[in-house]
């Protein structure tokens, strides 16, 4: 999986080795830190794509982020999209979240699924909270989830 940072630049090692030298350089700086995982994707023909962010919140003091962005041409429901985008919130979340537990920082996963039932991606709000809780994971949906809903959206767009 290949990261960057908001400027484009390429984050060289790992994404491991790149959020705990952030997490090291923050709280050298003062910064209390949360992160925040989301996952949004545009359809553009037959294609896909996917953008994933993590961001990195200080408190009272801005944010950052890195970024993975990926496409695909497999043909899926708009339910099947919303939890895939889900799967690769928790994918990246899963493979750190011992490592934000070592540092005592926070961990949201944010889905970009609408709470309001009138909007088409509502129909996998329950399967993706569900699926989020049960991983242990802090849950936010439409409008809290800013790390989806307007992040990694920026990035897809």
């Amino acid at each position: 999986m290949t990261w960057k940072k908001f400027s484009g630049e390429m984050i060289s090692n790992s994404i491991h080795e790149a959020v705990e030298s952030a997490i090291l350089r923050e709280y050298h700086q003062g910064n209390k830190l949360k992160v925040c995982i989301g996952t949004d994707s545009q359809v553009k023909g037959s294609v896909t794509d996917y953008a994933t962010v993590i961001v990195f919140i200080r408190e009272k003091k801005g944010a950052f982020m890195f970024i993975h962005q990926e496409r695909s041409s497999i043909k899926m429901s708009i339910k099947e999209r919303m939890l895939t985008e889900v799967q690769k919130s928790i994918e990246v979340a899963y493979s750190l979240c011992d490592l934000l537990d070592l540092y005592h920082v926070d961990l949201e996963v944010h889905a970009d699924i609408n709470t309001n039932p009138m909007f088409k991606s509502n129909q996998a709000l329950h399967d993706a909270m569900g699926y989020i809780l049960s991983m242990g994971f802090v849950f936010k949906a439409k409008p809290e989830a800013f790390a989806s809903s307007a992040c990694a959206n920026k990035m897809v767009h």
